[in-house]
Order: structure tokens, then sequence, then C-alpha cells
């Protein structure tokens, strides 16, 4: 995770789009790349899907498949191929869904670029210092921890300790009855 320090944003020159939510947020994305950022920019995917995004042009990048890359040895090769592209920026959708956690979180770890952020309602930010008031909310909301489902999170939080006592405490004197009974 290269320039988390830094609120400076590199060029974007190579990204690096890690798919790892719904398809209609690269839909939406990757068309209007080339008009933002020009036509030189090279965009390549990792995904688990089948078939390509709209927008997805071949000629200016590669896809990677995970499945592709089965075992530690084939990831680890994934991983060093990655790096050695160089890539300035990079992309990773977090819609919500469990889509490929580990291999983005992974990547973002791994990949020495600028990272960024997609959330399902199209908004992104920088992974950076700069950012981490939006980062501890979107923390804070994916754990379920923000607006009116944070009261019934810490209640359930709190009150697990006395519900796996009890139910600790009810097996043994069901198990202890029965063996009274024998």
């Amino acid at each position: 995770m290269r320039y988390f320090f830094s609120k400076r944003v590199p060029p974007f020159t190579r990204l690096l789009m890690v798919e790892s939510g719904s398809r209609y947020l690269l839909d939406n994305l990757l068309p209007d790349l080339p008009g933002i950022h020009g036509d030189h920019l090279q965009v390549d995917l990792v995904t688990c899907f089948a078939g390509l995004p709209e927008g997805f042009r071949p000629d200016h990048g590669t896809v990677y498949r995970v499945a592709a890359y089965p075992g530690r040895a084939n990831r680890k090769r994934l991983y060093r191929e990655l790096r050695a592209n160089r890539y300035t920026v990079l992309g990773i959708l977090c819609s919500g869904e469990p889509i490929m956690t580990k291999w983005k979180w992974t990547l973002a770890l791994r990949i020495p670029a600028k990272v960024f952020i997609l959330n399902e309602n199209g908004d992104y930010f920088w992974l950076d210092r700069g950012q981490l008031s939006e980062i501890r909310q979107f923390v804070l909301f994916r754990a379920g921890l923000a607006g009116a489902g944070a009261v019934r999170t810490l209640a359930r939080f709190a009150a697990f300790p006395f519900s796996l006592l009890y139910l600790l405490l009810y097996a043994a004197a069901v198990h202890l009855r029965r063996k009274a009974r024998t």
C-alpha cells in the first residue's frame, strides 16, 4: 500500500482494478476512464467473473482470473507478475458483498500503488491518511456500527457472553441429569 502517508495522487498511467463486487459498478466506471485520464491509460483487471465488463478494452489491458491461479505457488507468481507491472493506481470494489475479500486486501497490501475504494453507490475515496474520517465511517458502516443498526449490534455484542454462558450451563445440567438417571 504505497502512498498511504501521502495525500498526493499519482498520474493515472497504469490502473489495476480488482473486481470484487457487482459487475454493474465497473460497467459504469470503465467507459468513462479514457475520457477523464486520457486514451493512454492502461487498465488491467483482476476478477473471478466470466466475461468482460462493458467498456473494458482488451487492447489496453490484461485480465487476470483468480481461478487460473490455484494454490499458494501460483498466487505468489501472480503477485510477482502484478508487482512487475508497476501500477500507479489500484482500484478496489467494496460493494458490501463477500466477493474476493481476501484477494482484494492482499493485493492492496502487496501492490505498491495508490489505492482507491469504490463503493456500491459509485462513490470512491483514496486510501490515505487524509481520508481517515471517511475510512473510519466506511468501516463502521460495514461493521454495522453506524446508524440505527449500531445499538442492535452493540446489544448483541454485549449479550453474547451471557448467552454463551447460559447455553453452556444448560448443556451441563442436561448432561448431569442424564448421568444421574443412569
